[in-house]
């Protein structure tokens, strides 16, 4: 695993991140989720792209960057919308205690693939090595995605 100071987020992961959510905005679909969650302080709506996945028939979305900060509004939110092509859904992210969600990030390379190039850029992991990622518990934060 990489070490926590060598965590950093990429240059080119915000103006991305805004793009993204540009696009979808004029109807173009993308092959990730929109996440809109409340702003921690200000209350204003924040979108984040995301990537759910299913694991046992349940769907989890990582926070794969620590300290990220729409992880940090998704904790102090109750309810968030995920927006996937044209449907739209009201959730809540609950988040997994570290104990249980090591088997859940132990699959996240082979599940979401296009995610462990970000990690690795990022300084979170140094390979897609299970284990690696199953080291990720209690450091990176996984939320299930409950329907409401």
């Amino acid at each position: 695993m990489a070490n926590e100071s060598a965590v950093r987020i990429p240059r080119w992961l915000k103006p991305m991140n805004r793009a993204m959510v540009a696009v979808s905005r004029v109807g173009v679909s993308l092959p990730m989720a929109l996440l809109t969650v409340p702003g921690r302080k200000s209350g204003k709506p924040r979108t984040t792209p995301v990537t759910p996945f299913e694991y046992n028939g349940v769907e989890y979305v990582l926070g794969g960057i620590p300290g990220a900060d729409w992880v940090k509004n998704v904790q102090a939110a109750d309810l968030a919308e995920l927006k996937l092509g044209r449907r739209r859904r009201t959730v809540r992210l609950v988040e997994i205690p570290a104990s249980e969600s090591e088997p859940v990030l132990r699959e996240f390379p082979r599940l979401v693939p296009t995610g462990v190039p970000v990690m690795i850029k990022s300084g979170v992991v140094t390979s897609d090595d299970p284990d690696e990622f199953a080291a990720l518990a209690g450091r990176c934060v996984l939320f299930r995605i409950d329907d409401v």
